[in-house]
């Protein structure tokens, strides 16, 4: 039997993010690694995709709008037991690393992250650790990051922001004034 002609040449890869400019960066490099992508941007479109395609490898955020993208974990797992998922997140913590292994997936990513990491994390094999990364973000960047992400999860509110980051609203001002420090 031949195959047809517009058949998948790569292995199957399932990203799911609602940061639509970061899913499509990240399909757009993983296609250019021979992948054969199929991207979503919620859990109900994660969870149909899953089961359609039965990906062997998935990049899914941790939070997407509707949902937790674990979901779309368990999903991919229960459709195929043999496929190595990645978790993205841009609110990492010790419980949700524990969560996402639990559920089923190989590897927890903070955000920001780039498709190399992505792909030796979906990619690693055993108990061997990943190497660290050739030029890491420099603390500063790490916590201007953290800033950044907080004021968005308020709704870009600097008030509720320095009362739960746990500063002044006008050395908050300051911070979020300012450019992002280089890495």
């Amino acid at each position: 039997m031949t195959e047809p002609i517009d058949a998948p040449t790569g292995p199957t890869l399932l990203v799911v993010d609602d940061d639509a400019p970061l899913r499509t960066r990240l399909a757009t490099a993983m296609e250019r690694r021979g992948y054969q992508v199929t991207t979503a941007e919620s859990v109900a479109a994660g969870i149909a995709a899953a089961r359609s395609i039965r990906p062997l490898y998935a990049v899914c955020d941790l939070k997407l709008g509707d949902g937790n993208g674990l979901e779309v974990v368990q999903a991919v797992r229960a459709a195929r037991p043999d496929a190595r998922v990645v978790v993205l997140t841009g609110y990492g913590n010790i419980a949700t690393a524990v969560a996402a292994v639990k559920a089923g997936a190989v590897d927890y990513l903070a955000k920001p992250t780039d498709a190399d990491a992505i792909e030796s994390a979906l990619k690693a094999q055993g108990d061997k650790l990943p190497q660290p990364p050739e030029q890491p973000m420099s603390a500063d960047r790490v916590r201007w990051e953290h800033i950044q992400r907080v004021f968005e999860q308020c709704d870009r509110n600097v008030s509720e922001t320095a009362r739960r980051l746990r500063m002044h609203r006008r050395t908050l001002q300051r911070i979020l004034n300012k450019h992002a420090p280089r890495d």
